[in-house]
């Protein structure tokens, strides 16, 4: 495995650390091998979306606090803004591995139906199995987007890699479809925070208030509070702090910003504000995090 150090996960950075792989420009990447994803020891931030299915043993990961157990056949889903702060492989783990920016997963999905209702399928549900004749079918596809997406001669290889991703979208979300009926539909409280994470995860750097989010989602804060803590046990507060404060930690330790510069780009009023906001929330000083 190679070492990551930037402090989001993209496909641009990936490809500085990787030997050779399948690529479409910074777009798209295909993963025979887990043995060539990048390894790193900080949180890190998705800037892409993440899709693999395990083929042999199993492996843990950890998702915006959540732990997650993966075995075989399972596929396992992470979105764009979600934060991965660890995982372990067992020494006999195999899998397929698909990343794709937000710009190309939307190009592949623009004219596939019910989009929403998959999403929040894969929010509440970042790991499912599948039967092993359907996880045959997702190997199927994977080879045949990777022998495209290893065509750099194949005049119209962007196109066909992105109808060959739309197909398997189709595919996968009839197997989604097919594990709902007959259960348990998301109750009010899941859906309002499903709603909620997506909300902070496009807006926490520059909004903070709960009461703009309750907004957004067409309720008062008071009942957004009460459903997100009914799901999470945490408040809308502890989830916001939570993930300024890791953007934060990420900026100072894998960044040459300055506490100004970083202070601008979360939308503090100045960088005395942040100094105490981040002390409050972590302990100790911008400055002294940075040097610890």
């Amino acid at each position: 495995m190679n070492n990551l150090t930037n402090p989001v996960i993209n496909l641009k950075s990936i490809k500085q650390v990787l030997d050779a792989s399948s690529f479409i420009d910074d777009d798209l990447v295909l993963f025979s091998s887990v043995e060539a994803l990048p390894i790193f020891t900080e949180p890190k931030m998705m800037n892409c979306l993440f899709v693999a299915m395990c083929l042999e043993g199993n492996a843990v990961y950890t998702v915006d606090t959540k732990e997650h157990v993966v075995q075989k056949n399972d596929v396992i889903i992470i979105n764009d803004g979600q934060v991965l702060s660890y995982y372990e492989l067992s020494h006999d783990c195999k899998a397929v591995i698909i990343m794709a920016t937000s710009d190309f997963f939307a190009e592949v999905i623009k004219e596939v139906h019910e989009m929403s209702q998959l999403f929040l399928f894969a929010y509440s549900h970042p790991v499912f199995s599948l039967k092993p004749e359907k996880a045959d079918t997702f190997i199927s596809y994977f080879n045949i987007i990777k022998q495209r997406v290893d065509d750099i001669d194949h005049h119209f290889r962007r196109e066909l890699s992105a109808s060959l991703l739309k197909a398997m979208v189709y595919d996968i979300g009839n197997e989604i479809y097919q594990m709902q009926v007959g259960a348990p539909k998301l109750t009010r409280a899941e859906f309002i925070f499903s709603q909620f994470m997506q909300l902070v995860k496009d807006n926490f750097r520059q909004e903070r208030r709960v009461s703009w989010y309750g907004k957004q989602l067409s309720i008062t804060p008071k009942y957004l509070s009460e459903a997100v803590k009914q799901v999470s046990r945490r408040t809308p507060n502890d989830w916001i702090d939570h993930y300024v404060t890791l953007e934060m930690r990420v900026l100072l330790k894998h960044t040459t910003m300055n506490i100004k510069e970083i202070a601008v780009a979360l939308n503090f009023p100045n960088q005395s504000f942040l100094g105490k906001y981040f002390k409050e929330h972590v302990g100790m000083s911008p400055s002294k995090y940075r040097r610890s």
